[in-house]
């Protein structure tokens, strides 16, 4: 059987994009690094709408901790194999970057890159290997396409995880595994709701912030069997703020 992982499934677009895909029949692991009781509240929602999901506890930008979880996952599902992947872990840290602490830099680098690279790395030898090959997803953000002041780290850490996927797209396509990036611009989520989004909304052509569930309706078609000559692409859908 083939699984979807999406890593910090627990709350925001991961939340979301875990009921879009459960929504396809695909079985979804749920990944979380410390809100465990967020996490099984998504997969009580899959499962009351007859999917099936499991919960898989490590913080991706750990080496030992991804390498871990993922081996005992694939020592206890023998016959199947992650074949979806969704990059989705992120944090914010904003400040200009003159007064910005080393923890801060690392930490918002560290999860948005070093989580894409374990998690991809770890699971990629088993999609090339399938004759059905892979769908892996990266959420980057409109931050790493035109640069946010306020968000150096954000930023760098979004713009090089578009140049990893644009990379990576070009090793893995004669082995049936595609790779894209999806860019959000303002979405309607815990992450966003400290912003001044009044302020913000007069930025955006459509005035209003999207939805979460607008974004997963993307994710899912990458997903998808219908996107499967699409690779190395990253789409933005952010309202007609920046195109």
């Amino acid at each position: 059987m083939k699984y979807a992982l999406v890593t910090g499934g627990s709350r925001g677009l991961g939340k979301a994009v875990c009921l879009e895909i459960a929504g396809m029949g695909i079985p979804v692991i749920i990944n979380f690094q410390s809100n465990e009781t967020a996490a099984e509240e998504v997969k009580a929602a899959i499962e009351a709408n007859g999917g099936h999901a499991e919960l898989m506890k490590f913080d991706v930008s750990n080496q030992s901790e991804v390498e871990n979880a993922l081996e005992a996952w694939e020592e206890s599902h023998l016959d199947d194999y992650i074949a979806y992947l969704v990059n989705n872990a992120g944090i914010r840290r904003d400040n200009v970057m003159f007064m910005m602490p080393d923890a801060d830099w690392h930490s918002v680098i560290n999860t948005s890159l070093d989580g894409f690279f374990y998690v991809t790395r770890k699971l990629l030898p088993n999609m090339m290997k399938r004759k059905h090959g892979g769908h892996i997803v990266n959420m980057a953000s409109l931050s790493g396409l035109k640069g946010m002041q306020g968000q150096v780290n954000y930023s760098a850490a979004k713009a090089a995880l578009i140049g990893a996927t644009k990379a990576l797209a070009l090793e893995v396509a004669a082995r049936n595994v595609t790779v894209n990036a999806v860019a959000p611009g303002f979405i309607d989520t815990d992450m966003t709701k400290e912003l001044p989004q009044d302020e913000l909304k007069q930025m955006i052509p459509m005035k209003r912030f999207g939805k979460p569930e607008e974004v997963a309706a993307l994710v899912k078609f990458l997903l998808s069997d219908a996107a499967s000559y699409i690779t190395g692409e990253v789409i933005s859908i952010n309202g007609g703020l920046y195109t």
